[in-house]
C-alpha cells in the first residue's frame, strides 16, 4: 500500500478527482488508503481503482513494477477523465458556459468538495463554508485574502513556496508577516491576556467600520426618500428606477 500511495502522488491524482472516480466521499478514500492491503478494500472498488491504473492484479509486485512516464500519465488521465464524465456532468444544474476546459474542472471539483462538507450538516462544517462565501464575497476590495490563500495553498504542499501569483512583492512581506505570527501562535508565544488589548482595538475597528456603514445607509434611505417625494413616486419599481437613480445623484449634488 505504501508503493500504492507513492503512484497516486506521482501522478498528482486528487483525492477529490479519485473519490469522484470511484463513487465515494474523500473520506472515504483516505480510509481506503490507510489499509494495508487492497485485498480489505470493497471488491467493486478495488476493480475501477485496477482499471484506472491498467493493473491486472493488486500485488504489491504488479504496482511496483509501474513506470510513470508520459505514455502511462496520460493514459491514467484518459481513463479517469472519460469515467468521470459518463458518470454525469454538473452542467445539467450550473451553466459552465464561458469557462475554460480547466476553469470547468476547477468548479466541478469545488463544487464537489463544498457539497460533500455540508453532507453531515455539522454546524462548525457550515459555519466554515459560509466564512469562505464571505471571503469569496470580499475578494475583490481586500487583496490579502489572496494572500492568504497562496500561503495556506503553499504550506499545505499544493503549489511551490516559490510560486507568486499576484503582486509578488505584497505577497511576499505578507507571507513572511503570517508566517511569523503563525510560528507565534503554534510555539505558544501568544496568550489570550497577552492579546486582549489588540482583540479590543480590533472590535472596535470593526464597530466602527459599521456604524460608518450603517450612517450611510440611512443617509442613502433619506436620500431616496426625498428623490421619490420629489418626483410623486412611492417606490422604486423597473420603469422609473432610471429617473428615480438620476434625481438621488441630483439631490447628493446639491449638498457638495
Amino acid at each position: 500500500m505504501d508503493r500504492l500511495n507513492e503512484l497516486l502522488q506521482e501522478l498528482g491524482l486528487s483525492k477529490v478527482k479519485l473519490a469522484k472516480y470511484l463513487g465515494v466521499s474523500r473520506q472515504m478514500v483516505y480510509n481506503y488508503l490507510v489499509l494495508d492491503s487492497l485485498d480489505k478494500w470493497p471488491k467493486e472498488k478495488k476493480v475501477l481503482l485496477l482499471q484506472l491504473l491498467d493493473i491486472k492484479d493488486g500485488s504489491e509486485a504488479s504496482i511496483k513494477k509501474i513506470v510513470v512516464d508520459t505514455e502511462y500519465l496520460m493514459g491514467v488521465e484518459k481513463r479517469l477523465n472519460s469515467a468521470i464524465k459518463s458518470t454525469g456532468s454538473l452542467d445539467s444544474c450550473i451553466d459552465f458556459s464561458g469557462l475554460s476546459k480547466e476553469n470547468k474542472t476547477l468548479l466541478n471539483d469545488f463544487i464537489f468538495l463544498l457539497k460533500e462538507k455540508l453532507e453531515d450538516d455539522d454546524p462548525s462544517e457550515s459555519a466554515s463554508i459560509k466564512y469562505m462565501y464571505y471571503m469569496l464575497q470580499s475578494m475583490d476590495n481586500i487583496p490579502e485574502i489572496k494572500y492568504i490563500l497562496g500561503y495556506m495553498a503553499k504550506s499545505n504542499g499544493f503549489i511551490k513556496p516559490d510560486e507568486f501569483a499576484f503582486d509578488e512583492d505584497r505577497q511576499f512581506i505578507f507571507e513572511g508577516i503570517l508566517y511569523s505570527a503563525l510560528t507565534l501562535y503554534n510555539n505558544g508565544g501568544a496568550s489570550k491576556s497577552k492579546l486582549a488589548e489588540s482583540h479590543k482595538r480590533f472590535i472596535q475597528e470593526i464597530e466602527q467600520k459599521n456604524e460608518e456603514k450603517l450612517s450611510r445607509t440611512q443617509q442613502l434611505n433619506t436620500v431616496k426618500i426625498q428623490a421619490l417625494r420629489e418626483l410623486g413616486y412611492s417606490d422604486i419599481n423597473a420603469s422609473n428606477a432610471g429617473e428615480v437613480f438620476e434625481k438621488i445623484a441630483e439631490i447628493q449634488s446639491r449638498k457638495v
